[in-house]
């Protein structure tokens, strides 16, 4: 699980949104094991300190949960895993609809823009649903 680093945001937040990432996107589903400190920190090549504050954010925030003896485990409550995925729903309309505004767009455009989009995305998953059937 390689994470591109970037200087401008503490590596622990980075850390916490890969894990989040991997928890809506189904990758570590609820009740997963979370791997290991000294084992993520290995596999990252940074300091297991910064591994464990990033492992204890997520649980205060109720991410993972941790076992006496077992170590750290995805959380089982849905409604947290949705909350996630909509946080982070979030923060990409918030950068994407700024760097519209940015290009000169107004929001009634954005809005043509993303339907337009989304329109195009639903016709070309029903053809690439069409093949995989023929």
């Amino acid at each position: 699980m390689p994470i591109e680093f970037d200087n401008n945001l503490p590596i622990y937040l980075q850390i916490m949104t890969h894990l989040k990432r991997q928890i809506v996107t189904g990758l570590l589903q609820p009740g997963d094991k979370v791997p290991a400190v000294r084992e993520l920190a290995a596999e990252l090549t940074i300091n297991p300190n910064t591994v464990q504050r990033a492992l204890s954010e997520l649980e205060r925030e109720g991410t993972v949960e941790s076992r006496r003896g077992l170590g750290r485990y995805v959380t089982s409550e849905e409604g947290k895993i949705m909350a996630i995925k909509k946080e982070m729903a979030g923060e990409l309309l918030e950068r994407f609809i700024g760097g519209m505004r940015e290009l000169g767009f107004q929001g009634s455009d954005i809005a043509a823009i993303v339907a337009d989009a989304v329109r195009t995305d639903a016709r070309t998953e029903t053809l690439t649903k069409g093949e995989a059937k023929a």
